[in-house]
């Protein structure tokens, strides 16, 4: 924690950043996203197990980036996270200063993005276990007991959009949902309107979903919605071999043609 927040100093003291977005302590023993513009506030900056949260969303936010450069304490999920952003021409390096923490807390200081994707690059980035069983579980359902599941869960929501403002890829100024010439999608929480926005999100992740699982921990409900995006991921893996956030080179499935593409999803 006392490198993490050296580090914090020394971006802040030599101009590599004007402010840093981190983790710091909040309610309930809680971490929360900090913002750091003094060098003297780098010691509220903590990192330990607890700290989940895709900090990579705070990237595409006006207010963070009108503060000037950034510089970002980056895990795994948030090291994708800004390789695919700067892939969807979001960031540069004029943008970001990216310093990645391992799992051992150990820091690695990327010069620029393409340092950072050459490391990307040398890290097996593995779904939750738990996760995975429970996609398995799923996908071993017969059509009818998948579709009767998800109206079921579904169901449940009443689309406070927490998946959505958790989600680092989901960066739009205007979504879909407050669109209402024309009204795309049903603005009440029924069965509905729900399906409709859970599906229309899903499909606006497909090969852009880094799995970090940030849409399901944010529902107040505990609804499995980041299950949708990370299944898809999966599919992306096993059909194109393709992997968001590994690449500074867009080319994922829904933006590409290869002539070589399996097509056995065409019945």
């Amino acid at each position: 924690m006392e490198a993490l927040q050296k580090k914090a100093q020394e971006l802040l003291t030599t101009c590599r950043a004007n402010v840093v977005i981190g983790y710091g302590q909040g309610s309930d023993d809680k971490p929360r996203a900090i913002f750091v513009t003094d060098p003297a506030g780098a010691d509220k900056l903590i990192f330990n197990d607890t700290c989940k949260q895709n900090l990579g969303v705070y990237l595409m936010k006006a207010e963070v980036k009108k503060l000037g450069k950034m510089g970002i304490f980056a895990t795994k999920p948030v090291m994708r996270t800004v390789v695919l952003l700067a892939s969807e021409n979001q960031l540069t390096d004029i943008d970001v200063t990216v310093i990645g923490v391992n799992e051992d807390g150990s820091l690695v200081d990327f010069e620029n993005l393409q340092a950072l994707e050459n490391h990307v690059k040398t890290i097996t980035f593995e779904p939750d276990p738990a996760d995975k069983a429970k996609i398995e579980a799923i996908e071993k359902m017969t059509v009818e007991e998948r579709w009767a599941y998800w109206q079921d869960q579904l169901s449940k929501c009443f689309k406070c959009y927490a998946c959505r403002s958790a989600c680092p890829m989901c960066y739009c100024s205007r979504c879909t949902v407050e669109c209402n010439q024309p009204q795309w999608i049903p603005v009440p929480s029924h069965h509905l309107g729900n399906f409709e926005w859970h599906m229309m999100r899903a499909m606006h992740l497909v090969g852009r979903c880094i799995e970090c699982g940030e849409c399901g921990r944010a529902c107040p409900l505990d609804l499995p919605v980041h299950l949708l995006t990370q299944k898809m991921a999966a599919d992306a893996r096993k059909d194109f071999g393709w992997q968001a956030g590994m690449s500074l080179k867009l080319e994922n499935p829904l933006s590409s043609f290869k002539p070589d593409d399996k097509e056995s999803f065409i019945k």
